[in-house]
C-alpha cells in the first residue's frame, strides 16, 4: 500500500465525506417528514388521498433508487426540469426513503392499542393532543430501532449517487482510483469510512432504544 496517496488527495476525501454526510442529513429530513406526512395522509378513511399515498410508496420502493435518479437527473430537461446533481441526490434519496419511512411509521401508527386512545377520547383530549401525547410517543418507541436501521441503509444506497457525479465518497474515491490506477487504497479507505460511519450510527440507535425503554427495564 501506497500510504502517501492519502496525504495527496486527503483533501479531496475528507471532501467526499462532508459531502456524503451533508446529502444524507438533508435527505434524512426529507425522508423523515415525508413518510409522517404519507403515514397520516394515508390513515384518512376514504377519498383519493390514501389510494394516492399507496401509489407513492408503491412505486417508489418498488423501483430501483438508481434507475429514479436517472430518470429525474437525466430525464428532467426533456420536459423542463433541470436540477444540479446535489439537489437530485437529495432529493431523490429523501423522496425514496419516505417511502421505506412511511411503511415504519404506519405500522408504528396501527400498534398503538385501541383501549389506551379511547381512554384518552374518555379523558377529554382532542384529537391533536392525542396524537402529540398518547400516539407518537409510544409508535416512536416501538419503531425507533426499525427507523435508525433504515437510516444505515440509507447512507450506503447514498453511494448510488455517484453515477450523476455527486461528489460524495465513492466519487472522490473513483477519482483518485482513476487518476492514481490503484484500486486497494481508494477503495479499502472507502469500505472503512462506510464502516466507521455506520457503526457509529449503530452504537447511537442502540443507546437510543436503551434510554427509550429504561421504563420497561424493570418489567
Amino acid at each position: 500500500m501506497d500510504l502517501t496517496l492519502f496525504v495527496t488527495y486527503g483533501p479531496l476525501l475528507l471532501k467526499g465525506i462532508y459531502y456524503t454526510l451533508y446529502v444524507c442529513a438533508g435527505a434524512l429530513v426529507i425522508g423523515l417528514l415525508g413518510g409522517m406526512l404519507l403515514c397520516l395522509l394515508g390513515q384518512q378513511p376514504r377519498g383519493p388521498i390514501p389510494l394516492l399515498t399507496r401509489l407513492y410508496v408503491t412505486l417508489f420502493r418498488g423501483t430501483p433508487l438508481l434507475v429514479q435518479i436517472y430518470l429525474v437527473y437525466y430525464g428532467g430537461p426533456f420536459i423542463g426540469l433541470e436540477f444540479s446533481e446535489l439537489q437530485v441526490g437529495i432529493g431523490g434519496l429523501g423522496l425514496y426513503c419516505a417511502a421505506y419511512f412511511a411503511e415504519i411509521f404506519r405500522a408504528g401508527y396501527q400498534s398503538v392499542p385501541k383501549g389506551q386512545l379511547e381512554a384518552a377520547v374518555d379523558l377529554g383530549l382532542s384529537g391533536p393532543q392525542i396524537f402529540w401525547q398518547v400516539r407518537l410517543p409510544q409508535m416512536l418507541t416501538l419503531i425507533l430501532p426499525t427507523i435508525l436501521n433504515q437510516t444505515i441503509l440509507m447512507v450506503k444506497e447514498s453511494a448510488i449517487l455517484s453515477v450523476i457525479t455527486v461528489p460524495e465518497m465513492t466519487t472522490s474515491a473513483t477519482k483518485m482510483s482513476t487518476e492514481t490506477f490503484s484500486v486497494v487504497e481508494p477503495y479499502l479507505f472507502l469500505a472503512v469510512t462506510y464502516w466507521v460511519i455506520t457503526y457509529l450510527l449503530s452504537q447511537l440507535a442502540r443507546r437510543l432504544e436503551q434510554r427509550t425503554n429504561r421504563h420497561l427495564a424493570s418489567t
